[in-house]
């Protein structure tokens, strides 16, 4: 007996031994998955992220494509990425690099990515380059590239092979399925319990080119088959919120439910291209499905935008655009979010488009150039944005005074009144340049005019044929009590709730806030306010003010 009990006595002390060698052997970055792991919430008309139980506002930066395929690419790119301010960088991980032999998973490389992440204090938002990137099916596995009778290639007009996955073909999905899916699995042990990855962008760029459509035999076969009943019940459902655009190409044929794509839609491009957006997005549906059901954050999809009279083809038909806003929907309900990206100067009338049906905004990709400052805080003021991202972010030549480094400095500072009051009317942006100088805001009972500062005369550059473009974020924190922060405007007020009423300047002070509080730097009188006339912050420089207002007769 007492042989027995030493026996069991060793075996207890072995076994906690064992474990907790495990534990000191564990893959560094952990192995546990915290209560709550990164997801969206309501507030008012936003969406917020939410990362640790705390609204999280990204300014962010992506990549460039092949900048992360090594630490020691890396070296001289994080302090770049300190000195512009950013909290979060977009980075891709590819299939072709995870999976490089069928069923063989290597997670070396995103694992090196996410510990000296969080070593250097960022967070990812991780883009899968799987069965499409920019249209094209480039970061695919060699051994699906090579076996095309097994893993099909979509085919154009002419029956010609591209170099794009068919959706329309199941080993496709299978394979793409499982990669993703073991992806999240593996960050879920990895990093559930950090949080390292806050987001996820499954595919890249969806589209088709150059045809309207896939025109395979599976993909023709389906094209002359009746419109699925799924797709029929939804937007039969939804008639009355549809975007206009798609409400009138049902509505030409009186708005039918029962036919082929063709019978329902129409003869054309456009009926090509609802036809593949659908199947795209069923794709992406399985794909998303399978990859939350192991670890369900946050994922959205990204889409290049379609130039002002092209035709689908043309630009990628069938990527998650705004005029198929409702196909992706239907098609994909565990899609969180459609996301823009920007490589053209309309940014009001895009995200104009994406906000409609209250899909939340986010900016991960848009070209880095001498806008994208302005641009982010507009956004994430106007449009109550949860993030901004300008691509090969690491491709700054002069990272400590990169103006969008300074912007998101400000917007770090304010992100605890960004977020508390994201949704709830009290904070609006603005984008001006030399073609689109003024804008008004209201806020409260007030009424706010913001020019240019150019239009004052008083900066050198207001003589150039081009300006620069300035943005700016206001925030009601009070009844009579404003933030403005950003560069280059100058802000006029009334009262429109008594027009009858005078506005006056009660206080303005330039500040920072230091450990979230508020801190003056200086109190601006006389001629920094234009004796009374105005709030100004010119364009060259990047401050927070706040505005005290009074009313008299």
């Amino acid at each position: 007996m007492n042989n027995f009990k030493k026996i069991l006595s060793n075996l207890l002390l072995l076994s906690v031994f064992f474990v907790s060698s495990q534990k000191n052997q564990s893959n560094r970055l952990g192995d546990t998955v915290s209560d709550t792991i990164p997801y969206l919430k309501k507030q008012g008309t936003a969406t917020q992220l939410i990362v640790k139980n705390k609204p999280y506002l990204i300014l962010g930066g992506e990549l460039g494509n092949s900048t992360f395929t090594s630490l020691e690419n890396m070296v001289t790119v994080w302090p770049k990425l300190k000195a512009m301010n950013l909290n979060t960088i977009l980075a891709p991980v590819f299939w072709e690099l995870i999976e490089s032999e069928e069923g063989n998973f290597d997670f070396r490389l995103l694992d090196d990515l996410l510990f000296e992440a969080r070593n250097n204090n960022f967070k990812i938002v991780l883009l899968w380059f799987g069965s499409w990137k920019n249209s094209m099916s480039s970061h695919a596995p060699a051994w699906v590239k090579i076996n095309q009778k097994k893993y099909p290639r979509a085919r154009d007009k002419n029956g010609t092979s591209q170099e794009i996955l068919s959706p329309f073909s199941e080993n496709n999905l299978q394979a793409d399925r499982l990669a993703f899916k073991t992806l999240m699995q593996h960050l879920r042990d990895v990093d559930g319990k950090e949080q390292t990855v806050i987001m996820v962008q499954p595919e890249n760029e969806i589209g088709m080119l150059p045809s309207a459509r896939d025109y395979s035999l599976m993909a023709n076969k389906k094209y002359n088959s009746k419109v699925p009943v799924e797709f029929i019940n939804y937007i039969t459902e939804n008639k009355k919120i549809l975007v206009p655009e798609f409400y009138e190409v049902w509505s030409r044929n009186g708005f039918r439910t029962n036919g082929t794509w063709e019978e329902i839609f129409g003869v054309g491009e456009h009926t090509s291209e609802i036809f593949m957006a659908w199947y795209f997005a069923k794709y992406t549906q399985e794909v998303i499905a399978a990859g939350k059901s192991v670890y369900p954050l946050p994922m959205f999809v990204n889409a290049a935008l379609n130039a002002k009279g092209k035709q689908p083809g043309e630009y990628p038909s069938a990527g998650p655009l705004p005029h198929l806003m409702d196909v992706w929907k239907a098609a994909a309900p565990s899609i969180d979010f459609l996301s823009p990206d920007f490589y053209n100067s309309d940014f009001k009338y895009w995200n104009d488009l994406y906000v409609r049906q209250g899909n939340p905004l986010f900016i991960p990709e848009h070209k880095f150039d001498n806008t994208v400052a302005g641009k982010a805080a507009y956004a994430i003021g106007h449009y109550q944005a949860m993030g901004f991202s300008p691509f090969s972010i690491e491709s700054s030549e002069d990272p400590i005074n990169e103006p969008l480094g300074k912007i998101y400095n400000l917007m770090y500072q304010l992100t605890p009144l960004i977020t508390k009051y994201q949704g709830l009317n009290r904070m609006d942006g603005v984008l001006l340049d030399k073609e689109n100088a003024g804008s008004i805001v209201s806020l409260g009972n007030y009424e706010f005019t913001f020019n240019h500062s150019y239009k004052l005369g008083w900066e050198a550059e207001a003589e150039n044929e081009t300006w620069d473009m300035a943005g700016a974020i206001i925030i009601q924190s009070g009844n009579k009590e404003f933030y403005v922060a950003g560069n280059g405007v100058y802000v006029t007020f009334k009262n429109i709730k008594d027009p009858n009423l005078k506005v006056g300047i009660l206080k303005v002070d330039e500040g920072i806030f230091e450990n979230k509080k508020w801190k003056v730097i200086r109190h601006l009188n006389g001629d920094q306010t234009h004796q009374g006339r105005h709030l100004r912050i010119f364009k060259e420089n990047y401050k927070i003010q706040r505005l005290e207002l009074y009313d008299y007769e």
